[in-house]
């Protein structure tokens, strides 16, 4: 089985535990500093992971140059949006189906690298998109009166244009972060793709932190005060959020974005767990349907 298969399922694992994690936390700050605990927390566990490679390891940093810097500043911005929405997002549905709206991501990401690298869109990666968009319709339709017409304006409800959002800036991270990542010149004679991996998070999670905290300075000291009072779930947050990060750059520096994340779909069997048996939360039928939809449709991508 190849590695990529190992990375991605342990990370989905991960970033599941850490979207757990977060909705907790909205319980004691805003939607901003939840979010920053996701990066703030996390620098010292990225630090240690490039440290342990390059002095434990003696795996040569990579040079990075001004595409390197481009991409992973885009990354870096796109990912803190696609944070703060999911986030925001949980405060008006449940969390499997909050999460469900942004796993559009990889039909989304298809869409975008067609735009922005000219790939062309197969007809399995057409269907994979309508079956994933019909699924977000259900699903913003399913605590109301299902009607043919409802069906398709639910598209453009708040929540879904709001998760729709989320996924889109999840895929321009991720394509961003791939580019970025294979932009680095290896000092080794052939890639290291871990290396390289490690090298583009501690950028990354740096820019987001000194970002996010600038702006808490600015605008939200008090915020800021919670953020340091719940240090102790941060910490296990930072973690396990960098953890999950690092695996999914080297994931997807070894394959295409699009297919890391349509593998990743495996997420929404945990998600689903953690909404039942941990938050106590109720899905309904239309909800589970509109869920497996966005799944199956994303898993399509993996027949392209």
């Amino acid at each position: 089985m190849p590695a990529w298969i190992l990375i991605t399922f342990a990370s989905a694992f991960l970033q599941n535990l850490r979207s757990v994690l977060q909705k907790h936390l909205k319980g004691r700050m805003g939607t901003t500093g939840a979010t920053f605990v996701r990066f703030g927390y996390g620098v010292p566990f990225a630090l240690t992971y490039l440290a342990v490679l390059h002095y434990g390891l003696g795996r040569p940093l990579p040079v990075p140059d001004g595409a390197f810097a481009f991409w992973a500043v885009i990354g870096a911005f796109a990912q803190i949006a696609a944070t703060f929405l999911l986030v925001h997002l949980f405060s008006f549905r449940n969390f499997a189906v909050g999460t469900a709206y942004s796993r559009t991501e990889p039909a989304q990401a298809a869409l975008i690298a067609l735009v922005l690298f000219g790939e062309t869109i197969t007809v399995p990666t057409l269907m994979a998109i309508l079956v994933s968009v019909l699924g977000v319709m259900l699903i913003s339709v399913a605590r109301t009166a299902l009607t043919l017409p409802s069906l398709f304006t639910s598209v453009f409800s708040r929540t879904a244009l709001i998760g729709l959002l989320s996924g889109l800036f999840f895929g321009v991270s991720g394509i961003a972060y791939r580019s970025a990542s294979l932009a680095l010149q290896p000092s080794l004679p052939a890639p290291d793709s871990v290396m390289q991996a490690s090298y583009t998070l501690v950028v990354v999670i740096l820019v987001q932190t000194f970002a996010m905290l600038f702006w808490m300075l600015w605008r939200d000291r008090a915020e800021l005060r919670r953020v340091g009072a719940a240090w102790k779930i941060g910490i296990l947050v930072g973690f396990v959020g960098a953890t999950a990060s690092f695996g999914w750059f080297t994931a997807m520096t070894l394959q295409q974005v699009a297919v890391v994340k349509a593998l990743a779909q495996v997420e929404m069997l945990f998600t689903f767990a953690s909404s039942v048996f941990f938050f106590k939360e109720k899905i309904n039928r239309l909800e589970v349907a509109g869920c497996v939809l966005i799944v199956a449709g994303v898993l399509l991508l993996l027949v392209v």
